[in-house]
């Protein structure tokens, strides 16, 4: 073929993309969104690839089964594993920590407990999938279980409200409930525990309230040296010694039903069988009002024995 010839080729070729019908170009022109479409759906099975490949390790690893019944059942714990505190979300935005984990007037406290208010927006620490989500009475109140990939489990305790469902795949971040006072608790607050293999551990060796953040990309759990790790942790994050009040889950270091706080500036009553807001109110001097306002309570409220409030 002659270069007379193949310039003449090119020519009639380019006239007749020119001249294309217009049903051929609609054709074309309506596979793009179809393309696109499929590109979406690759996309979406990658996601769902990648999460389930996130499953499989390192929790995995960890835990056999999967269980709705028991907010904690313990398991082989490890003498030592890697938790990656990436990709985090503080559960609330509060900085005042309230009660630190330990023991605390002939009982453990197996969390901390945070300052909120009834109605505050409660969040998932990281990713995971919802395990519990229940009311306990004499206990953690409304309260949710999330197991996370990075292989812990975080308890939320005391919300007044749910805002997630059992097996709900969730995000850091994602809000699962209310800040409240429901359960065995003496004013509103969260109770935030961190579990791995069932084991309840501090969570201030991994979260600082104090400052918003995680204490690194990861913290390693290491059975010799857990014990003063947690010590340090709490000397650290904790509340400086100070009990500002928080759940009921404790008994009063001595058999009167008033005592000081360890800093000598607020004054606790310890609720008597039949007791109420008035009787209390006179006895220390002050109002049903100046009561309900420190404790963050109405005055409906149905007190219980046992329970702790401020009266000044």
């Amino acid at each position: 073929m002659t270069f007379k010839n193949i310039k003449k080729f090119a020519v009639i070729a380019f006239a007749s993309l020119a001249v294309l019908p217009a049903a051929g170009q609609d054709l074309l022109a309506n596979q793009a969104p179809i393309d696109r479409k499929i590109k979406a759906v690759d996309s979406l099975m990658m996601q769902q690839l990648l999460m389930n490949e996130v499953w499989e390790s390192p929790a995995a690893e960890l835990y056999e089964d999967w269980d709705n019944l028991f907010a904690h059942k313990q398991t082989a714990l490890p003498d030592s594993f890697r938790i990656n505190l990436r990709n985090f979300c503080m559960p609330t935005t509060n900085r005042v920590v309230t009660s630190n984990f330990g023991a605390r007037w002939r009982r453990q406290h197996k969390g901390l407990d945070i300052k909120v208010y009834i109605g505050d927006t409660i969040r998932a620490a990281f990713d995971g999938k919802v395990r519990v989500v229940r009311y306990e009475r004499r206990g953690y109140g409304n309260y949710v279980v999330i197991r996370h990939p990075n292989g812990l489990e975080t308890i939320y305790a005391h919300m007044s409200k749910h805002l997630v469902s059992e097996n709900e795949e969730v995000r850091a971040g994602d809000p699962i409930g209310l800040g409240g006072n429901t359960g065995r608790s003496t004013g509103s607050h969260l109770h935030f525990e961190t579990r791995l293999c069932g084991v309840a551990l501090n969570p201030a060796l991994m979260f600082d309230f104090k400052n918003q953040d995680v204490v690194g990309d990861e913290w390693t759990f290491n059975r010799s040296t857990y014990n003063s790790e947690s010590s340090e942790a709490t000397r650290l994050r904790g509340t400086g010694g100070v009990y500002r009040g928080g759940d009921g889950l404790y008994e009063a270091p001595a058999k009167s039903s008033r005592y000081q706080a360890s800093n000598g500036d607020v004054r606790y009553h310890k609720v008597k069988k039949g007791e109420t807001l008035s009787a209390i109110a006179r006895k220390h001097h002050t109002t049903v009002n100046a009561l309900c306002n420190l404790n963050r309570i109405k005055k409906t409220v149905t007190l219980r024995p046992g329970q702790i409030l401020k009266y000044n």
